[in-house]
């Protein structure tokens, strides 16, 4: 039987010694294949279209020297078969966080987050989910709900009463620890069913809530406790 192709990921980062430390990591982990690396937005851009440097997933600082990691990730999803992009940010980057979330990152996470938590999030982001750092998940709700009312109705996820009638009770429970930044591995832990029917009712959730993606669940989960008062699922 043959092993699987590993999961290949392109590195961005304006300091050396952090993406030192991630090739590091990433280097010691069996499925994962670190395909290269870059300093800067506009190097990223002009590797990433070498296919030597073809990835999976990209793991873009926010801020970095002339393209900050928003632009360049929007340039980059503007090309054919674009790899997933997690944003790496700091807790000073609230507008940004806001902004990369429109430019289409699929995930989001703190760059000081410990080894299992970015090697969890790579993988996730390779399996097609959307990562996001539960130390993020309220800084995105109160930046990009809260805070940003004008923000174009597209990019707000709101749902009708009648349409969250909708969700089966389990799925309610999908929802809520979606919330929570809980990955499709965590979830099927937390509510005892395999990780495969974790995935066919978050499925299930995003299109019956016609949501663009996992992103915009956790932040109509958050939006909806915050509402209501009560508390998720623990």
């Amino acid at each position: 039987m043959s092993r699987p192709q590993p999961i290949r990921v392109f590195l961005v980062d304006d300091q050396e010694l952090v993406r030192a430390g991630f090739e590091m990591l990433l280097s010691a982990t069996p499925d994962l294949l670190v395909v290269g690396s870059a300093g800067d937005g506009q190097a990223a851009l002009d590797a990433l279209r070498r296919p030597e440097h073809r990835a999976d997933v990209v793991l873009m600082d926010i801020r970095l020297p002339g393209i900050d990691g928003v632009e360049t990730t929007r340039q980059l999803l503007a090309t054919a078969d674009p790899p997933r992009v997690v944003m790496l940010t700091t807790f000073d980057s609230d507008d940004l966080l806001v902004a990369a979330l429109r430019a289409g990152a699929c995930g989001y996470l703190v760059k000081d987050a410990g080894p299992t938590e970015l090697l969890a999030a790579i993988r996730a982001a390779a399996a097609g989910e959307s990562p996001v750092s539960p130390r993020l998940v309220r800084r995105l709700i109160d930046s990009f709900v809260l805070v940003t009312p004008a923000m174009p109705s597209e990019d707000r996820p709101a749902v009708a009463p009648s349409t969250l009638a909708r969700l089966t009770a389990r799925e309610r429970e999908i929802l809520a620890a979606i919330g929570l930044g809980l990955t499709n591995a965590e979830i099927a832990v937390r509510l005892h069913v395999a990780e495969s029917t974790v995935k066919t009712h978050v499925g299930s959730v995003l299109r019956k809530l016609e949501l663009r993606d996992r992103v915009q669940a956790v932040i109509l989960a958050q939006t909806l406790e915050s509402a209501d008062g009560s508390p998720a699922p623990g």
